[in-house]
């Protein structure tokens, strides 16, 4: 499993994208075409199985684009500090957290409160 951090800016009309940790890099005119070359620079270096990917934007001029090659299936969510460690390659995996349950709201009326807002 191949883990691919990169950091993307823009200046003027250009986009371009560095790894954190690692040589590789690209640019591009939009997000959308420089997702599409780092995917394809990241599968260069790592083709061991399917692709999932995550852009998000940190200020209108600069955002964070994660490539995750391989690792299994189902759609899972990568926290940051987990993404960082697994980049890294020396801090150990993760821990699964336990879910919290959500307990079901009760709605409250207006006669718990003394009076009604519609008389």
């Amino acid at each position: 499993m191949g883990v691919f951090t990169f950091v993307c800016r823009s200046s003027g009309s250009e986009w371009s994208a560095k790894q954190v940790s690692g040589d590789l890099e690209a640019s591009a005119g939009s997000t959308f075409e420089l997702q599409r070359k780092l995917v394809q620079t990241a599968l260069s270096s790592d083709s061991s199985g399917g692709v999932q990917s995550s852009f998000s934007m940190i200020t209108p001029s600069s955002a964070v684009f994660q490539v995750i090659i391989g690792g299994g299936g189902g759609g899972g969510f990568v926290s940051g500090g987990a993404a960082t460690a697994a980049s890294a390659g020396s801090a150990p995996a993760a821990e699964a957290v336990p879910v919290e349950e959500k307990k079901e709201e009760k709605e409250e009326s207006d006669d718990d409160m003394g009076f009604s807002l519609f008389d």
